[in-house]
């Protein structure tokens, strides 16, 4: 695969070589740009929120905030329906930007600050979520960590440098939310990891268990009580129309075993269990 770049300068965007070039096509890499990873399914810019109060496992079965690749694809997590017991099956909707706006977005991700590493503070908050921004070039990759980037906004604690910074990250994390917010195709992963616990009955509703249809369960060790297993091919299929029948109450009886299964689709950067444990 040829080598792909996307004309990103510091100072403002270039112009595209060949006006009306797809999404996704491979060029030479602008003599002032900033190249993009060869392959396609390369990460280019991603916002994601690890940690913060939470039950346990569910920081296992989180979905980025956003997700950028290199061809033009934006992957984020798709709208849930207010009801209880929830869906079982985390849907992630598709975004496609044009090489412009690929170049734009990197380089709002250049100007934010993400290559920065000065300290940003906590704010004296507790059990926040820290939101990460990573951001991927030819050149390497930068991750910028954030705790409490918008609740801890005007703090006392925090500088007058480190709140006009965490504001150019959050402008930054608002810009990619307007990008996903008008999307409404749905994408289709081609893996998904199971996370299974020891079944413990919902104690407002009544759910029927279902036969499991994925490999078997728990899996490997992933955290205190959680295994995670992941199905391809036929199997993520057929896993993923029994998740979007189910909800977070069904129970999965895989021979003589009962577990509680959350779902988790695995983005096209990542390629196993590993990847959801940081």
């Amino acid at each position: 695969m040829r080598p792909r770049s996307v004309p990103v300068v510091l100072g403002a965007v270039l112009a595209l070589a060949a006006c009306g070039q797809p999404a996704g096509s491979s060029g030479a890499p602008a003599p002032s740009g900033v190249g993009l990873p060869a392959a396609d399914d390369a990460l280019v810019l991603r916002v994601e929120q690890v940690g913060g109060f939470t039950v346990a496992g569910a920081e296992l079965s989180r979905l980025p905030s956003v997700s950028v690749y290199a061809d033009g694809r934006v992957l984020s997590p798709a709208p849930v329906a207010a009801i209880y017991p929830a869906p079982a099956w985390p849907a992630v909707q598709l975004t496609r930007v044009d090489d412009a706006e690929l170049a734009d977005l990197l380089q709002a991700a250049l100007d934010a600050g993400v290559t920065d590493t000065a300290d940003l503070g906590t704010g004296g908050l507790a059990d926040a979520t820290t939101t990460v921004v990573t951001v991927t070039t030819a050149e390497g990759t930068s991750r910028r960590e954030v705790y409490a980037l918008r609740e801890a906004q005007g703090a006392p604690s925090l500088t007058a440098e480190q709140v006009a910074a965490r504001q150019e990250l959050a402008g930054l994390v608002d810009r990619l939310d307007e990008v996903v917010a008008t999307s409404g195709e749905l994408w289709s992963p081609t893996a998904v990891a199971a996370l299974a616990s020891t079944y413990t009955a919902d104690p407002v509703v009544t759910a029927e268990p279902v036969a499991w249809p994925g490999p078997e369960l728990p899996g490997e060790p992933v955290g205190a009580g959680f295994g995670c297993t992941v199905a391809t091919g036929d199997l993520a299929a057929a896993v993923v129309a029994a998740a979007q029948r189910a909800t977070s109450a069904t129970p999965w009886v895989d021979g003589d075993a009962t577990w509680s299964v959350a779902f988790r689709p695995l983005l096209p950067d990542e390629g196993g269990c590993a990847d959801l444990t940081g």
